[in-house]
């Protein structure tokens, strides 16, 4: 039985432990500096003891992980508070352009005669996914969810291949 996975470790350099980027990866110490880097995702990570915290530094502004004994704490913008408004102002930006497109094909239909009469509806539809997709993208640029690296990885199980 490993002990590792029972008892509570503490961050130190000594260790290698999982990126809290890709998922995948390792992250262990760099030679003769105080950073640690991810074997899968190439991340460069800098290291607080202290504090028990590692930080991406290629990023601004930089996110924050918190060892807890056994996992990385959720990723943290440093110095930024993400709150309920933030929410409510992406939902918003989602539902209200294509509540306004919504009402306006509903309230001045097209004649059904003319051969393009499905265009207002299919506009409603694009309105609607396209928003949700810049809310998506910009969620995955703050976070810097890492596409590229899931995909490699993807590949690499479904060829058999293994680090």
């Amino acid at each position: 039985m490993n002990s590792s996975k029972i008892f509570s470790t503490a961050l130190n350099f000594q260790e290698d432990y999982p990126c809290p980027v890709c998922r995948i990866g390792k992250i262990s110490s760099m030679p003769l500096m105080e950073a640690m880097y991810c074997d899968f995702c190439q991340e460069i990570f800098t290291v607080n003891l202290e504090s028990q915290q590692i930080k991406m530094p290629s990023r601004q502004p930089p996110l924050v992980w918190k060892w807890n004994g056994f996992q990385w704490n959720q990723a943290q913008l440093e110095g930024v508070e993400l709150g309920w408004g933030y929410v409510l102002a992406a939902v918003a930006f989602v539902i209200f352009p294509t509540t306004l497109i919504g009402i306006g094909a509903y309230y001045f239909p097209p004649n059904p005669d003319v051969p393009l009469s499905w265009i207002p509806y299919i506009w409603t539809l694009l309105t609607f996914f396209l928003h949700l997709a810049i809310m998506v993208w910009i969620f995955i640029e703050i976070y810097q969810i890492p596409i590229g690296a899931y995909w490699r990885a993807i590949t690499h199980w479904r060829n058999g291949v293994t680090r």
